[in-house]
């Protein structure tokens, strides 16, 4: 009886820890969401990569879209 005083408190803390957000992704998602807006300043959209390195800006290309081509351009 005195193990399960011991034992559902702890599996409760484990429950609980297990459904906390962790503090690495929150960090990705500030990152991800700066970089979107200064893609969206330029004009562009970001996109993902092939790549999954952990870090937003090596995961992702701006890619800049409405620009005139340069071969209609008049000149």
């Amino acid at each position: 009886m005195r193990a399960l005083t011991f034992a559902l408190p702890a599996l409760l803390l484990l429950a609980a820890a297990a459904c906390a957000p962790s503090v690495g992704n929150d960090r990705y998602a500030s990152e991800l969401q700066r970089l979107t807006e200064q893609c969206s300043a330029r004009g562009g959209i970001l996109s993902p990569t092939s790549g999954q390195s952990g870090r937003p800006q090596l995961d992702n290309v701006c890619k800049v879209t409405g620009l005139p081509s340069p071969l209609t351009a008049g000149g």
